[in-house]
């Protein structure tokens, strides 16, 4: 009986932390760079279960069940803990920021960042080719991508 509410609890853990960091990394990045921040963190969760099962059997081996749920519970509540320190407290999902003015070359569609001539040679969107954007300050969705390699200060928020 005891395993199985303990059981219960560990798959109610599971799906608390798995469903928001789905929503998480789709809301972290544009929809081209999905597949790639995906596998990244498929691949990070995957090397967190490489320790972290073998530590969970040798714990239970050695140290007993309820003494492994108790450390390994701990260390949830800590991180847990942890990220709500560390994470913005005004988490805002439109952001207005100021961008300097760069001349880059990319894969891009002709959006709200990109509008620009052509010469005729580009081919059809998504093109790449050398283009500018002014300095300028706007809102919007804002995710780390090619024109938001970092996250604004809040000094730099306005």
């Amino acid at each position: 009986t005891g395993l199985t509410g303990l059981w219960l609890l560990l798959g109610a853990g599971a799906s608390l932390v798995m469903t928001p960091s789905g929503r998480l990394l789709k809301r972290s990045c544009q929809p081209e760079d999905r597949p790639a921040l995906f596998a990244a963190q498929f691949s990070l969760s995957h090397s967190c279960w490489l320790v972290t099962y073998p530590l969970a059997g040798w714990l239970g081996v050695n140290v007993g069940l309820t003494g492994t749920f108790a450390l390994l519970g701990t260390i949830a509540l800590a991180a847990t803990a942890l990220t709500a320190l560390i994470w913005h407290k005004s988490d805002l999902r439109t952001l207005e920021h100021e961008h300097a003015a760069i001349t880059h070359t990319h894969l891009h569609y002709h959006d709200e960042h990109h509008q620009h001539e052509h010469e005729g040679w580009e081919g059809p969107e998504p093109h790449r080719h050398s283009h500018h954007h002014f300095r300028g300050s706007h809102r919007h969705v804002f995710v780390i991508d090619d024109h938001h390699s970092q996250w604004p200060s809040q000094h730099k928020l306005r």
